[in-house]
């Protein structure tokens, strides 16, 4: 009998990937800041335990859509958005929604390590104590070891858990801010260009992180490194000038791209 190797076994799983099921919808989702138009009806679905990478040249508009999926556009004064946004199929711009509760659900790491002016220990417990998730010390507990374990930091971070986060280096602080995104148990988790301040080293930590996140939450990430959306991603999607040129499968957009523009921008001619 043959044996797949690990690679082999992996490759298969990411296959069945594009059929996994949906967790989030766009439709014909368009951004306005003032009169500027920054996004024309972008369709994007988003599959569950599936990392989405969401590429393109600087202004395209790939961090604009990354924002409308947890409404954090609602901060920025004179925005507006058309079209509809799904989460498990409850429109997330439902006046009924609880926009708290809705970041409590969709978390998200930026671009620099944000790590709040406090311990560790209290950069994790913040969310879940506000949401309620912990009944005694040793729930909260229980919480903070959990997730820096998933975020790769306890080994690093357990003798420490009472000493600044800011006191961090800028990987270990950037892990922080994903064990706390993960410690409200989100069920997607956006990253918007999470390793752009990072050197190669804790690049490839988050990158493996990314990696094994997936098996539990659902990811979308905007990256400027097609390297890396080649290496973290199951489904990659092209922005150009606020349109969604194509989404697809990482591998086919890598090697067969439907479009011209995407070709021309994995190949470099502009960017």
């Amino acid at each position: 009998m043959n044996m797949m190797s690990e690679a082999a076994v992996e490759k298969a799983l990411d296959k069945n990937m594009s059929d996994a099921p949906l967790k989030m919808i766009g439709k014909d989702v368009s951004v306005y800041y003032g009169e500027k138009r920054a996004l024309f009806d972008v369709n994007l679905n988003v599959r569950k335990n599936t990392v989405t990478a969401l590429i393109g040249p600087s202004g395209c508009g790939k961090s604009t859509f990354l924002r409308t999926l947890n409404r954090m556009n609602d901060t920025i004064d004179g925005c507006r958005i058309t079209g509809k946004i799904t989460l498990d199929n409850a429109d997330i711009y439902d006046p009924s929604v609880d926009v708290v509760e809705l970041r409590a659900r969709v978390g998200m790491v930026f671009q620099k390590p944000n790590p709040f002016p406090k311990s560790i220990y209290e950069n994790i417990a913040y969310g879940p104590r506000i949401h309620g998730l912990a009944k005694t010390k040793a729930d909260m507990d229980r919480i903070v070891e959990s997730s820096l374990q998933r975020a790769g930091l306890w080994n690093e971070a357990k003798d420490r858990l009472q000493e600044p986060g800011t006191g961090l280096s800028g990987g270990q602080q950037q892990r922080l801010c994903i064990a706390r995104a993960v410690a409200v148990s989100p069920e997607v988790i956006l990253m918007d260009e999470p390793c752009s301040a990072l050197d190669p080293i804790a690049t490839a930590k988050v990158e493996e992180l990314i990696h094994e996140l997936r098996t539990n939450f659902t990811i979308v990430i905007v990256t400027h490194s097609m390297q890396q959306a080649a290496r973290v991603s199951q489904r990659t999607a092209m922005f150009h000038l606020g349109n969604l040129v194509e989404e697809n499968d990482t591998d086919k957009m890598f090697t067969n791209p439907d479009d011209q523009r995407t070709q021309d921008y994995i190949m470099g001619r502009f960017g």
